[in-house]
C-alpha cells in the first residue's frame, strides 16, 4: 500500500490546491528537520510541494517561510501556490521541483548558478518582521562552548589537544570581530538539499532561518559544505574579507558535529562533521594558525 498523510494534511493541501489529490509521494531525501514533506500529484498530471509542521518550532519555521514567499517574487524563489494556518501546524504549499538538477555533483556552471543567485539575494530587501543575523550571535558564535566542554569535539579526531589550546583564543577574537550586521537578505542555510538549477539559474528552498544581516554569510556559510562535496574551497570562491565568518561557521559546527544526534533531525551530525572538516582547517588558514591534522 502506497504512504499517504494524514486526513487532515490531505483536507488542508486540498482545500489549498482546490481539488484533493490523486496520489502523494514522500520526500525523504531532503533537509534535517522534522517537517513532513509530500509531493501532492494531481489527476491532470500536475503537482505541488506540501511542507508541513509538526510541532511548535517547525511551525515557527514555517511562518517565517512564509513571510519570505508571501512578501517576494524573485527568481531565486520557488513559486508559493498557497498556505493554511489554522490551529497549530501550518501548511505551506509551493511549486515541485523535483524535475530541476539537485547537486552535488557540482559543475562550475551550477556554482556559478549558485552564487548569482546569492548576490541577487543579498540585494533584496529583507520583508519586514525577519530576526536580524546579529540576533543570532550567542547561538552560532560557539568556540567558548567548545573551550568549555572540549571533548565531544575532540573525539572527532580533527586536531589534538594542543592544537585547540593553541588555536581557541585567536578562533574566539575571531567570532566575536565577525561582522553580523547588515541590511541584505540572508538566507543562512545554504546547502545543496536547499538548492536546485533550474535553466541557468539557482532556486533555494527552506527559509526558515531567514533574517537580516551582512551580505557575506550567504556565502561563506555555503563554502563548507560545497568543498565536501566536491566542489572549490573556500578561498577560490571567496579570497578575501571573510576571516573572522570562517572562525565562526567553523565554531558552529565544531560545537555540535560530535554531540549525540537529536532526535528531530537524525542525520544532522554527519552533514555538520563533513562541514567541519572543511571550516576549520579553512578557518586556520584564514587567521594564519598551523592548519590541524587529523587524528594527531
Amino acid at each position: 500500500m502506497s504512504r499517504r498523510p494524514n486526513r487532515s494534511i490531505v483536507d488542508a493541501v486540498a482545500t489549498i490546491l482546490g481539488v484533493e489529490p490523486s496520489g502523494w509521494t514522500p520526500v525523504t531525501e531532503r533537509g534535517y528537520a522534522n517537517n513532513e514533506r509530500w509531493i501532492a500529484r494531481l489527476s491532470d498530471g500536475s503537482s505541488a510541494f506540501a511542507k508541513l509542521a509538526v510541532d511548535a518550532r517547525t511551525a515557527a519555521w514555517l511562518r517565517t517561510e512564509y513571510l519570505v514567499y508571501s512578501a517576494l517574487n524573485e527568481r531565486f524563489l520557488p513559486k508559493m501556490v498557497g498556505w493554511r494556518d489554522e490551529g497549530d501546524m501550518p501548511v505551506l504549499v509551493l511549486e515541485n521541483l523535483e524535475d530541476c538538477l539537485w547537486p552535488p555533483p557540482w559543475s562550475s556552471s551550477s556554482v556559478d548558478a549558485v552564487l548569482g543567485a546569492l548576490r541577487q539575494i543579498s540585494a533584496t530587501r529583507p520583508p519586514a518582521g525577519l530576526p536580524s543575523l546579529d540576533s543570532y550571535r550567542r547561538d552560532l558564535a560557539s568556540w567558548a562552548r567548545v573551550a568549555a566542554e572540549p571533548e565531544p569535539f575532540l573525539e572527532l579526531g580533527l586536531c589534538s589537544a594542543s592544537w585547540l589550546q593553541a588555536a581557541l583564543p585567536a578562533l574566539r577574537d575571531a567570532e566575536d570581530a565577525a561582522k553580523l550586521e547588515g541590511e541584505a537578505l540572508v538566507h543562512l542555510d545554504v546547502r545543496s538539499d536547499n538548492i536546485c538549477i533550474r535553466g541557468e539559474s539557482a532556486v533555494l528552498v527552506d527559509w526558515n532561518f531567514a533574517c537580516s544581516g551582512n551580505p557575506l554569510m550567504n556565502i561563506a556559510s555555503w563554502l563548507p559544505s560545497l568543498a565536501a562535496e566536491g566542489g572549490p574551497a573556500p578561498e577560490e570562491v571567496l579570497p578575501e574579507g571573510a576571516d573572522e565568518l570562517a572562525a565562526l561557521v567553523s565554531g558552529y559546527f565544531a560545537a555540535r558535529a560530535g554531540l549525540p544526534p537529536p532526535a528531530t533531525a537524525p542525520r544532522v551530525r554527519v552533514v555538520q562533521r563533513q562541514q567541519l572538516e572543511v571550516a576549520l582547517p579553512w578557518a586556520a588558514r584564514a587567521l594564519g594558525l598551523s592548519v590541524p591534522t587529523p587524528g594527531a
